[in-house]
């Protein structure tokens, strides 16, 4: 399998007695990274969940492309990588330890674990704190951890709920930075609340209170709303 796609077709979502999502209809195209924009509430962890196959749609479907082909969800789950915007990590554990739990969880070679997870580690700059339990860390660098430990496997699909928000501006570019130079054979798709984030996106989808109320590249978005900047849409 060499490239995995999504298409979200009329998506609907009741959480208790709320509609989290309304009819939602996008479509994240391969190896591109697609940013899921919104404010708090907007519908973007529903949305996350559904397609990481924790939940499914009230209504609507959600269809994975194995290369071009509809392929079901059960054949596609070992390639999808997921990242939850709550802490999910054990903080008694250290950056290894969680490497290796991983590694077990995925069923990875050890041999192929060596070489993977030192790389991994030292292109997240968590080489040196390899022994530091994850309780222990900053929350730039227990974002990367986590980051690092889903991408031990090579998923296909990325997808990352908020994976800059808790954290300092510095950590932010930092997570930024990781993201772009492990993602370049995924489809990668991140939800956000920071609207500058929008422009770090190739894709960017933006959601009000369980709506799409737009989905392009960033610049056509700003360009056809005639605003200065993603933000601004939210107060026409």
């Amino acid at each position: 399998m060499e490239k995995l796609e999504v298409k979200v077709k009329d998506v609907h979502k009741k959480m208790l007695s709320k509609d989290a999502l309304k009819g939602v209809n996008i479509f994240f195209d391969a190896e591109h990274i697609h940013g899921i924009i919104g404010p708090n509430g907007a519908g973007k962890t529903t949305l996350m969940r559904l397609m990481a196959c924790l939940l499914k749609p009230t209504q609507g479907e959600i269809v994975f492309l194995a290369d071009g082909e509809e392929t079901p969800s059960s054949e596609v789950k070992s390639k999808i990588g997921y990242f939850p915007q709550e802490q999910s990590l054990y903080s008694d554990l250290s950056c290894m330890e969680h490497l290796e739990f991983f590694a077990k969880l995925y069923n990875i070679e050890p041999s192929v674990f060596r070489q993977r997870s030192d790389e991994l580690l030292k292109i997240a700059g968590l080489k040196k704190f390899s022994d530091r339990k994850a309780g222990e860390l900053s929350g730039g660098m227990y974002k990367k951890l986590g980051l690092i430990c889903v991408l031990l496997n090579r998923p296909k699909l990325l997808l990352l709920d908020e994976p800059t928000i808790g954290v300092d501006p510095l950590s932010r570019v930092e997570i930024w930075d990781l993201i772009y130079e492990l993602s370049s054979d995924m489809t990668v798709i991140l939800s956000t609340s920071y609207m500058d984030e929008a422009q770090k996106c190739q894709r960017a989808h933006i959601l009000n209170e369980g709506r799409l109320m737009a989905s392009d590249s960033p610049d056509e978005i700003v360009k056809s709303f005639a605003v200065d900047k993603i933000e601004d849409i939210f107060h026409l």
